[in-house]
């Protein structure tokens, strides 16, 4: 349904979004986007980059006299870092950086200069991601559905979220400090933990949840491994930078329980419609929305660029040289939370356009009020026996 490529290098004079699929009708304005943008750029821990950049988004197709058409909306954001590049003679880059593209691009493209992958592999192409998932954000809010995130975990200081806490005032809450935390508590021992890497010269990762709240449950598949939307969610997740891994609700910790200890009973409530008493399955059964909060839990490894040189091999001689030291964050992990937000808001978009269908809002609205619930009422069963019936 919902389709997106980006284009641009970290230096370049533009970074490049073409999204398609939207349906017609959709309000959507550049502050709508940019308001995306400016968390993107805000955490503790970011490196100079962020103090150059004021990203902002040039819509150039696709939206007119302020809501969608249904055509691909194509998307644009300067580099302003791009001036200092512009005339510039660049260094040969030939020792690859332990971590990073460098090595495995030229491997794969025969690259003979290898600022060609780290141009492309740069994080900075995260900036169209969140561009995309903001148009995406706000198709999902014209059905009720929210997706928000915050910080668990930076190094090894873990916060401590008490169970009962809504997530809607996680939400709030990690917006209002630099490091995304939603548990006032443990602010500023992440803080610290991050001013003491930067003395340092090294860099933490940690972990992250993204949560999408009123999601409909009938979204996506068991029928087909790439219809599954824990599989599409968690693909999702690690194909950000520097992710190396994700879970649906606590996994992991799922792992170690019995299942007695682990799946989600069922309870019928008393206006008829079927409920979970607990959400450890993180919002999905079988590849499809149970109705609960969907909970994606992501890792991101420390960021690869650290000031303290590294042991490398000079592909030019031939010879171990040490890394040399390319500007970047001491700690992204803040600034990553809107990142998976926006990743989580592209896959539901795509799973709820191919629920429903339709070209335009006017068309979506009558079929999602008309989607099949978790209650009784909808779930009428034939209670008789019968057979496959295969020749």
């Amino acid at each position: 349904m919902i389709r997106f490529l980006t284009a641009g290098e970290s230096h370049g004079p533009l970074l490049t979004a073409i999204v398609e699929g939207l349906p017609a009708g959709l309000p959507l304005s550049a502050a709508d986007i940019d308001r995306e943008l400016a968390r993107r750029q805000q955490g503790y821990g970011s490196g100079g980059r962020m103090q150059i950049e004021r990203d902002a988004v040039r819509i150039t197709a696709g939206v007119m006299n302020g809501h969608t058409t249904g055509a691909p909306i194509a998307l644009q954001v300067e580099n302003r870092d791009y001036r200092s590049w512009r005339d510039k003679d660049i260094a040969p880059l030939t020792t690859p950086r332990p971590g990073h593209a460098d090595l495995t691009g030229a491997i794969k493209y025969g690259y003979r200069e290898l600022r060609l992958a780290l141009e492309r592999a740069s994080a900075r192409e995260t900036t169209m991601r969140v561009a995309v998932g903001a148009v995406c954000k706000k198709l999902l809010a014209e059905f009720g559905i929210l997706v928000g995130g915050y910080v668990v975990q930076i190094g090894a200081v873990r916060a401590l979220i008490p169970d009962d806490l809504p997530y809607e005032e996680r939400f709030r809450i990690a917006e209002e400090n630099e490091v995304r935390c939603p548990v006032t508590a443990f602010v500023e021992a992440m803080r610290e933990a991050i001013r003491q890497v930067k003395i340092d010269k090294d860099t933490l990762g940690g972990i992250f949840e993204v949560v999408a709240l009123n999601v409909p449950p009938g979204l996506g598949s068991h029928v087909h491994y790439d219809r599954r939307l824990d599989a599409r969610i968690v693909g999702a997740m690690v194909s950000i930078h520097a992710m190396k891994g994700a879970e649906i609700g606590s996994a992991f910790d799922n792992a170690a329980k019995k299942g007695s200890q682990v799946h989600d009973e069922i309870v019928l409530e008393t206006d008829g419609r079927l409920r979970r008493s607990t959400n450890r399955a993180g919002g999905l059964e079988g590849g499809i929305t149970t109705g609960e909060p969907i909970v994606a839990r992501v890792a991101m490894k420390p960021i690869a660029t650290i000031l303290q040189a590294m042991n490398s091999v000079n592909l030019a001689t031939g010879q171990p040289e040490a890394t040399t030291y390319e500007r970047s964050d001491f700690c992204a992990l803040p600034r990553a939370v809107p990142i998976g937000e926006a990743m989580m808001a592209i896959v539901l978009a795509d799973a709820l356009l191919e629920k429903l269908g339709g070209d335009s809002l006017q068309e979506m609205r009558p079929r999602f009020a008309s989607l099949r619930q978790a209650r009784l009422a909808d779930l009428p069963m034939d209670n008789v026996e019968w057979r496959f019936g295969y020749d």
